[in-house]
């Protein structure tokens, strides 16, 4: 297995579709898409792990300052194809976004993770990080 993890640039952003379609199957296809394109507008970045040339995993990034934190990196929709993992992927794929956020001067990292989703929780808390907070939603 050959992997490379990268930045995927801004004109390839579409290529993630097929893995975001998977992670939420529940929101449509055309929806996703639409709402790629807004928010790569908002500075939205993606970072790909390659098998070759193949895609198999992703991780959103948002490069954000807030005050109770300072500057920061948020992985948004974390995914790598079921046939590559366990295999330490997401892990190199942190270890990445982690490297990359130094780099730009972040001095923590954030993220969400749903509540029913245990194999999540024990990654994020194996990746070092700690419950903090509760994420509240309300749909206008």
């Amino acid at each position: 297995m050959e992997l490379e993890i990268k930045r995927i640039e801004k004109q390839r952003m579409h290529s993630i579709v097929p893995l975001l379609s998977r992670l939420n199957p529940l929101v449509p296809l055309g929806v996703l898409e639409d709402r790629l394109r807004e928010m790569v507008q908002q500075d939205y970045q993606c970072i790909g792990v390659y098998d070759k040339t193949e895609l198999i995993g992703i991780s959103g990034i948002w490069i954000m300052t807030k005050y109770y934190v300072g500057k920061h990196i948020e992985p948004d929709n974390v995914y790598i194809l079921p046939e590559y993992q366990g295999r330490g992927i997401g892990k190199r794929l942190m270890d990445w976004i982690f490297e990359y956020a130094k780099s730009v001067g972040c001095v923590a990292s954030e993220l969400n993770c749903y509540i029913d989703n245990d194999a999540g929780q024990r990654f994020w808390t194996d990746q070092g990080y700690k419950l903090v907070a509760y994420h509240y939603q309300k749909k206008l």
